[in-house]
């Protein structure tokens, strides 16, 4: 016990003196008497919501995902919502996707919000994420939560809330729900004495509700019928989407669907991939080969909880080659603004969202629009954040996040992969059909708007140690910042948690209007920008670089991509 801090082992201790399972119980003592370090990792903090909600290992402790903290979170949430409610009717809606454990966490919740009198849409079957925040509005519930630990590997899992609005919490909703869980000192205080009566179960009627809104989402109906015959593959990856997104495809009038048979069955424990993440080109490989197989001119796939999605297209060798998150973004929004304004809807009151650490092309695109793009910080709360402060007054047309996150429309209030998977495939059809491929498509907005290119790094480093080293690192970029990188001169600094724009070459510094986040970003004198984010749902810090140059000929594609290629890989050298 020498080697465990006090407070860890104090807090330990109080777990075994509490009321709760004698096999919890035995797990504790086991860390107490043999690893020190796991019960460190264990104990020494309580999780916190970030910018995807509380997601942690599963485990015992209070920094692990268990019955008890989700318990606590919900006991939390159901004391704000009072505060927030009183005396009206006061309901959550409540899904989960396939992961370990999500069944138990999912009715965990329910039984702690019904056992306090409030209200549960429970959905009968596992759904994804998009369609928990479309039952929040629906059922005019005051709350939402999703069990899920989105892309995050199997041993983790997650509780996403979400507010009235249909959006995951935001201030001060999450600080002050994290206050009432703080609140709550002993197991006791939980009441987990259900109450069935105030348990109503959402229905599989709900998906056509569903899909009826999506739906109405297509601008280019007819050239989908055009291509009904496209053949398109998709994969879940083992997730919650397995049903939603070919029906979602379906009702935009493509039929040749081929469903990746290994991956279609939900399994928390994902046995075909190292990670269910769809920005892995691993977790897209058995896709691929059927792609191959029966060739596909678009290929998709949804994380587990199906609110980020993937796009693989053949490109002008025939090969396949995966789209990242800023790419689709791209396609998506040029698309629709030139659909928009084709139909003559852009009248000024429209507008996009994107994020700080996303494509500035999409800004670009807007502007050759003239429609807004707003930025903000990463996570999609605060993009739904502006969809509702201008609810009512000017009209939300797309938007998304380099993360494979992009939402089409309002009436979800964050990522959607359903709806993306079918929009995007609308994209590729109706282009088919002006005898372009995506690639062409790509290069013909690069010539207009300038040819962005992005990547990403993460570094991942774990337990109390990894999450002090990481801000280590930030504190280092604050102290001591960089004024060059690679050779290139560092222009402007942006500190987003100071709120502050250091221009590097005379030290003066102006205002930053946005909200306080933990993010550096260093614009360099070509043009390029790097930005350090640590990540709000794991243990990491991510790195990302954009660059960018003219492209005077289409015909310089490739050439041209080679070059921003080779100027991203010198920026990463130099940060590793």
């Amino acid at each position: 016990m020498s080697s465990i801090d006090p407070k860890v082992a104090a807090k330990a201790q109080k777990w075994l003196d509490g009321n709760i399972d004698q096999q919890t119980k035995k797990e504790i003592q086991e860390l107490m008497d043999s690893n020190p370090t796991e019960l460190t990792d264990s104990f020494y903090r309580d999780l916190e919501f970030g910018t995807g909600g509380l997601r942690g290992l599963m485990g015992v402790g209070t920094n692990r995902m268990n019955v008890y903290t989700v318990g606590m979170a919900t006991q939390g949430l159901a004391n704000y919502l009072l505060q927030c409610f009183p005396g009206e009717k006061i309901s959550v809606a409540i899904t989960h996707d396939s992961r370990i454990n999500n069944t138990l966490f999912a009715s965990t919740t329910a039984n702690v919000l019904t056992a306090n009198g409030i209200h549960v849409y429970y959905f009968r079957e596992m759904r994804p994420t998009p369609m928990l925040s479309f039952a929040v509005r629906h059922f005019g519930c005051k709350s939402g939560v999703m069990i899920t630990a989105s892309h995050n590997p199997k041993e983790y899992n997650g509780y996403k809330a979400y507010w009235d609005d249909g959006a995951q919490v935001v201030a001060p909703h999450d600080k002050n729900i994290i206050a009432e869980v703080n609140k709550i000192t002993s197991f006791d205080l939980v009441n987990w004495d259900k109450n069935d009566a105030l348990l109503h179960y959402i229905e599989e009627d709900f998906d056509q509700i569903y899909l009826e809104k999506v739906k109405a989402l297509s601008l280019s109906p007819e050239t989908n019928t055009a291509n009904k015959d496209m053949p398109i593959v998709f994969s879940p990856i083992h997730g919650a989407s397995g049903k939603m997104v070919p029906e979602a495809l379906r009702a935009f009038g493509f039929e040749n669907i081929h469903l990746v048979k290994e991956q279609a069955e939900p399994d928390g424990t994902f046995p075909t991939v190292v990670y269910p993440n769809p920005e892995e080109a691993e977790a897209l490989s058995m896709s691929i080969e059927l792609g191959k197989k029966v060739k596909a001119e678009l290929i998709l796939a949804c994380d587990p909880d199906g609110d980020r999605y993937a796009a693989v297209i053949p490109n002008e060798k025939g090969d396949f080659e995966l789209l990242n998150g800023n790419q689709t973004g791209t396609l998506l929004s040029y698309y629709l603004l030139s659909k928009w304004k084709e139909a003559g809807k852009l009248d000024g009151k429209q507008f996009m969202v994107n994020t700080i650490v996303t494509t500035e092309l999409i800004n670009r695109i807007a502007d050759g629009f003239d429609v807004k793009c707003f930025n903000v910080l990463t996570g999609f709360k605060n993009i739904a954040a502006i969809i509702r402060d201008l609810e009512g007054k000017e009209t939300f047309i797309g938007g998304g996040e380099e993360s494979y996150g992009y939402l089409v429309g309002d009436f979800v209030r964050d990522k959607d992969g359903v709806s993306a998977c079918a929009m995007v495939a609308e994209v590729v059809a109706f282009y088919k059909s002006q005898g372009k491929s995506v690639f062409e498509v790509l290069a013909e907005i690069y010539s207009q708007f300038g040819f962005y290119k992005e990547s990403l790094i993460s570094v991942t480093k774990k337990g109390k140690d990894g999450a002090e080293q990481i801000q280590a690192l930030m504190d280092g970029f604050r102290t001591n910042p960089p004024f060059e990188m690679n050779g290139i001169a560092v222009e402007r600094i942006v500190d987003v948690k100071a709120g502050t724009i250091t221009h590097t070459q005379n030290g003066q510094t102006e205002k930053l209007e946005i909200d306080s986040s933990n993010v550096m970003q260093f614009y360099l004198s070509d043009g390029s920008k790097i930005s350090a984010r640590p990540s709000g749902t794991e243990p990491k810090i991510k790195y990302y670089f954009s660059v960018n140059a003219p492209l005077s000929d289409a015909l310089d594609y490739r050439t041209v991509e080679q070059q921003l290629e080779e100027k991203i890989e010198g920026l990463k050298a130099y940060f590793s």
